[in-house]
């Protein structure tokens, strides 16, 4: 046997974990399904001029995609597969976590918003890759109307509210 030959021999036993075309279909449909929801949230966040946007919902989509898609191949046990999704909960918090900013005025807190929208991108990730296709793009509606159409709704609530209301309030939140 050349090198060659053994080379070649030992990709294909690489690749050896893909079992079916099915399978190959599976995983390329579960990850392509996480990165389109990823990015049609990230389309949302980028148009508002935010820092998180289309390629950092894309990528926590699809990574979280990833973590249950690979546990599940392997066939996981459930507390198993609880402590992945345990992980990919609390990483991506961490992750959010990041994006928020205090500012030096007392409860000037920016990016609540930004983090709460990267950990919903990965819940919908992690749906996508368990094969919950339909959870995965009604998560994605509701989010994207809560982002689209609530700060049409508040802002339109806030004009036509009296201005003692709004100083009440402007003063409750701070």
């Amino acid at each position: 046997m050349d090198i060659w030959t053994r080379i070649a021999s030992t990709v294909a036993a690489e690749f050896a974990d893909l079992r079916s075309v099915e399978e190959a279909t599976q995983i390329l449909v579960r990850l392509a399904l996480a990165g389109l929801l990823g990015a049609l949230l990230g389309i949302e966040r980028e148009s508002k001029g935010k820092a998180a946007g289309i390629r950092t919902h894309m990528l926590v989509a699809m990574g979280s995609a990833m973590f249950v898609l690979v546990s599940e191949l392997i066939v996981m046990a459930p507390a198993d597969m609880s402590r992945v999704l345990q992980g990919v909960i609390a990483g991506v918090g961490f992750l959010g976590a990041g994006t928020i900013l205090k500012g030096s005025a007392e409860a000037q807190v920016k990016g609540l918003t930004t983090a709460a929208g990267i950990w919903m991108t990965a819940g919908i990730g992690v749906a996508a890759g368990l094969g919950e296709e339909s959870a995965a793009i009604l998560s994605t509606v509701f989010t994207l109307i809560i982002l689209t159409l609530l700060p049409i709704l508040t802002g339109s609530m806030e004009r036509a509210a009296p201005t003692s209301q709004l100083r009440e309030r402007d003063e409750d939140e701070r």
